[in-house]
């Protein structure tokens, strides 16, 4: 047991790697998020970010990229001259073939030059193919540069089924211990999904409806108006429920679902997690045919823009794979049994959302007789993204004379203007987490493996019918199964303005 779970140090000495360090992942997300958090005056003064690629750039060269990147991403009210100057001199740029054993040697003498080359923590950020994870971390070990106080950062998709995820975790498994490895989904970085332990847990007047007596079902929903733009070649062998269900999804569904944990710990979140993936009602062929839908985007309008269907993305007409999945599903335990959980994700849609809504049941008795208007059930909105926040739907009574008017109101609390602050991108929490050791918003290795033990046998299904997914416009909310699959059960989707 930790005997301080609260307590997480930055480092005095800090070499933070990025390998993939000219990528839209690295210029788009990374090193913005790393100077907003150098601008805050949170990176060690002894501090490198060292970015490894095939690029022939060096540092100057590097440094200019991410100068241009910073422009781009970072709002300009956050640009200081003196700022960015400080923390692009903070930046060195190697170009390494993982081929070339000598190139390997020049990344470990940039390691070891510097001052206490020892007491320094080092980030070794894997932002390259999944299919490299083990090899790069074989090279590490190899030139020595793993120790007690390295770690390793993984992006998703851990594997492509539960085989291959085995494969991933065995091969880095080798190199570096559990704790070292930061398996990283940024959702769990966004302030509202953190905010949701702290509403469960630090609010007694909730924790007590928390389950089947009082919840009807619960709603996760991840909406995207884009396709999949340059990611066809990867999204094609991937789709929506590997990319999206089942690590963003099923972490959500977790964070709703979970047991209290003792406190908000290094391992305590993570085991109450697991029990959920664990406790997910499994999915036999039959449960896939009712319980799922799968769709893929046609020709139409977003945001009153023509865009193409997914076909004309890709450029050919034969795939199968799904840019849209509905489905239900329950957690088998004592707290949640009987409750159906919904879960959609999809490209193409009407609107960018991301939000899960736990709807509660409707009071046992009608209390007016004759009122005007009617009691809808209280809705607890939780606004993950665009705009983070949380919305309480009730039923209250109109105001003036005459009987009673019932409507439903909500009451809103928005981060943007509750707060007098800005809003950290998920990915500064999350690698100020990774300096400091804190695995607590990291997935384990039983994680990943239990989501997709849960995930493959709807794989498997869907791999071996020969229905294909079923169409939708782009710009709608999904096929109309989708919307079939709720009103069977007498349900409706629910949106974020209603």
């Amino acid at each position: 047991m930790d005997p301080n779970p609260g307590t997480h140090a930055l480092p005095d000495r800090c070499d933070f790697t990025v390998f993939g360090g000219t990528g839209d992942l690295a210029l788009r997300k990374l090193l913005p998020a790393l100077y907003h958090r150098d601008l805050e005056g949170q990176l060690p003064a002894d501090h490198r970010i060292l970015g490894v690629s095939m690029s022939d750039l060096d540092d100057a060269g590097w440094r200019s990229a991410v100068r241009a990147a910073l422009v781009e991403h970072v709002d300009p009210t956050d640009l200081y001259d003196g700022a960015v100057d400080r923390f692009l001199a903070r930046l060195f740029h190697l170009r390494l073939d993982a081929n070339e054993p000598g190139d390997w040697d020049r990344f470990h003498s940039l390691l070891k030059d510097r001052p206490h080359p020892e007491e320094a923590v080092r980030v070794f950020y894997l932002a390259v193919a999944p299919a490299l994870f083990g090899a790069f971390c074989r090279r590490l070990d190899e030139i020595g540069v793993v120790d007690d106080r390295a770690r390793v950062v993984l992006e998703k998709p851990i594997g492509h089924d539960l085989e291959s995820a085995r494969e991933v975790n065995d091969a880095v498994g080798q190199v570096f211990a559990e704790h070292q490895i930061f398996r990283i989904d940024h959702y769990l970085g966004k302030e509202s999904v953190q905010n949701l332990l702290v509403t469960r847990f630090a609010n007694t007047f909730l924790e007590p409806l928390w389950n089947s007596h009082w919840v009807d079902h619960v709603q996760i929903t991840v909406a995207e108006t884009v396709g999949v733009g340059g990611r066809g070649a990867y999204y094609d062998h991937a789709g929506a429920l590997r990319d999206m269900v089942q690590n963003h999804l099923l972490q959500l569904l977790c964070l709703v679902a979970m047991e209290p944990p003792t406190y908000v710990g290094r391992e305590t979140v993570r085991d109450e997690k697991v029990k959920v993936l664990q406790a997910l009602r499994p999915m036999s062929p039959a449960d896939v045919d009712t319980d799922t839908v799968r769709g893929r985007y046609e020709a139409g309008l977003v945001d009153g823009e023509p865009v193409p269907s997914y076909a004309d993305d890709l450029g050919h007409a034969g795939s199968r794979t799904e840019t849209f999945v509905a489905l239900k599903t329950e957690v088998q335990n004592w707290r949640w049994a009987g409750v159906p959980f919904y879960l959609r994700t999809g490209k193409r849609m009407d609107r960018r959302v991301s939000e899960i809504v736990v709807v509660f049941k409707e009071p046992p008795h009608s209390m007016f007789p004759g009122a005007e208007g009617v009691t809808a059930p209280n809705r607890l909105h939780i606004l993950v993204q665009p705009d983070e926040g949380m919305r309480l739907h009730l039923t209250a009574k109109e105001p003036g004379p005459g009987g009673y008017r019932l409507r439903p109101v909500s009451l809103d609390l928005s981060y943007a203007t509750a707060f007098d602050a800005r809003l950290p991108d998920a990915y500064e929490r999350l690698l100020m987490d990774v300096m400091k050791g804190n695995p607590t918003l990291f997935m384990r290795r039983d994680e990943v493996e239990a989501a997709w033990t849960w995930t493959e046998p709807i794989l498997r299904r869907w791999a071996s019918s020969s229905e294909r997914p079923k169409r939708y416009p782009a710009g709608t909310t999904g096929p109309t199964a989708a919307a079939t699959l709720l009103e069977r059960d007498g349900r409706t989707w629910q949106e974020t303005d209603q």
